[in-house]
């Protein structure tokens, strides 16, 4: 991949590459989505198409500890690829340590994906796919005191759609921070989360 921050290189990057790669850049420079949320950038793979840019992001509870994770990986082929609606793909993943109540929820793999769509919906996207796979980890032994964790993984890509205004990537970013965030238990922006009567906490 030819590497962007080199303004000699830059100049040979598609315009359509360019404006997304601007686009990434922006969200990185501006004010964080919210405060539990750190993004960074980070290498893109070089197989997978001819351009490609990508963010990695964390999720950290109030004692910094890291609740969730992802990789949005944003891929570039003027020619198009199969299965693709156009020349970019979307390749996103999110891992998050379950909550006990969404860990025995049997339809939290649904529920996860139904966040997707929907955090998608303002951007506009088309052609997706994805996997969400739920594993429990049971500790025995001397570790047989360690309660049981369940985490959730996501893995999912789709084509952004062009609005009429060119596309949104800023948006593909947002929903992706949305899932990461609402997988790791969060309220949703702007809501505060109350205490419950159990010393958790109720959205």
């Amino acid at each position: 991949m030819t590497d962007d921050r080199d303004p000699a290189a830059a100049e040979l990057l598609p315009a359509p590459f360019q404006r997304a790669r601007d686009a990434l850049r922006a969200v990185l420079d501006g004010p964080s989505p919210r405060p539990e949320l750190d993004l960074e950038d980070m290498p893109a793979p070089q197989r997978l198409a001819p351009y490609a840019a990508a963010l990695s992001g964390s999720v950290y509870r109030d004692d910094d500890t890291e609740v969730a994770s992802g990789r949005l990986i944003v891929l570039y082929d003027p020619a198009g690829r199969d299965g693709w609606a156009g020349g970019f793909r979307v390749v996103a993943y999110v891992r998050a340590d379950l909550e006990p109540e969404f860990a025995a929820d049997e339809l939290i793999g649904s529920v996860a994906w139904s966040w997707l769509l929907e955090a998608l919906e303002p951007a506009g996207y088309t052609a997706v796919s994805g996997t969400i796979t739920r594993a429990v980890s049971e500790s025995f032994g001397d570790k047989s005191d360690e309660p049981s964790t369940t985490e959730l993984e996501l893995r999912a890509s789709w084509s952004p759609t062009d609005a009429g205004s060119g596309i949104d990537m800023a948006g593909h970013v947002a929903a992706w921070c949305e899932v990461m965030s609402a997988t790791a238990g969060l309220p949703p922006a702007g809501v505060t989360a109350l205490p419950d009567g159990s010393g958790g906490t109720t959205r």
